[in-house]
């Protein structure tokens, strides 16, 4: 860790993807810190272009940099559409790194992902885990170009001295998710399912799977708030968990939900459809040691979500 935390204040600092759920989370959390955040929409710059991006980080030179920006989505998603999760990821993570450096960029913060651990990892996974066995096969596209981002940042600071640090979230959720039932991630899923089950006065929704898969979750506002803290105290080659410790089954998520927004049908399971990884629960001692811990607990994280769904959906 360095001895001298890295003071945001005055510093001029770009937030890739800031439109999306973790961009957006990153951009409310830096509102309270003395800084000029800098932002780009995909109208204003196509981070798969190394030309536009390169041109981009001339004009502006950001101090520091939050790699938020990806191309995300769920089991069905990520098995449809490969080659999208994997060309697209690897491009702009480039792209950004390396402009980053060749402008002179001070420090950069790369977004990975849990689901860059082995299928079958040891729980809870510690940040050692990585490149130790087999990936998920349903989402391994994503994983390798988050790997990939990874590795290139430890690259960077290996060849060039570049102060360049990645941070692995947990599974995340919370303001600005995605609620399309092809696209999302389980937790805005159900949201999703179980609110419109209630509207409609279904009697079940049905779930993927077999509901026993153990998941972790995280609200985006404690996932960005982590990220501020490592922008701030670490430094250091070595990835970093983001989670919040505790873990809970897919059927229990899903009668969560149900509870929460007051829809009182049943849960059903079907086990044709894929579980993914059984369990997948991080190892976030590390980051606890330095000092953060999540604030935003699940009961609380999906009250607050599913009311601003309810809100959006009017």
């Amino acid at each position: 860790m360095a001895d001298v935390p890295y003071r945001l204040a005055g510093k001029r600092i770009y937030v890739a993807g800031h439109r999306g759920m973790v961009g957006s989370a990153i951009v409310r959390r830096l509102a309270r810190e003395t800084c000029i955040v800098l932002r780009a929409s995909r109208a204003e710059l196509d981070l798969t272009s190394q030309a536009a991006v390169q041109g981009w980080f001339a004009e502006h030179r950001p101090d520091a940099v939050f790699l938020a920006a990806a191309k995300v989505g769920g089991i069905l998603a990520n098995d449809t559409m490969p080659a999208d999760f994997l060309y697209e990821n690897l491009m702009i993570e480039a792209n950004i790194i390396d402009a980053a450096h060749r402008t002179g960029a001070e420090k950069l913060v790369f977004l990975g992902s849990s689901c860059i651990y082995p299928k079958f990892a040891r729980q809870p996974i510690a940040e050692s885990a990585l490149l130790t066995g087999e990936l998920e096969p349903t989402n391994e596209w994503y994983a390798i170009a988050k790997i990939a981002g990874i590795k290139l940042c430890q690259a960077y600071r290996k060849q060039h001295g570049a102060d360049f640090i990645s941070a692995m979230p947990t599974n995340l959720y919370g303001t600005g998710d995605n609620y399309d039932l092809a696209t999302s991630h389980v937790l805005p899923a159900l949201i999703r399912k179980v609110q419109e089950a209630k509207a409609a006065r279904a009697p079940a929704i049905t779930l993927w799977g077999s509901g026993t898969p153990l998941r972790e979750f995280l609200h985006a506002d404690d996932c960005a708030d982590a990220l501020v803290f490592l922008m701030q105290h670490y430094s250091g080659h070595e990835h970093i968990n983001v989670g919040s410790g505790e873990e809970i089954s897919i059927r229990d998520l899903a009668l969560m939900i149900a509870q929460a927004s007051g829809y009182e049908g049943s849960i059903e399971l079907d086990p044709s459809k894929p579980d993914g990884t059984p369990r997948k629960l991080m190892d976030s001692s590390r980051l606890r040691a330095m000092g953060w811990k999540p604030q935003i607990g699940l009961e609380a994280g999906i009250e607050r979500t599913l009311a601003e769904f309810m809100e959006t959906a009017r």
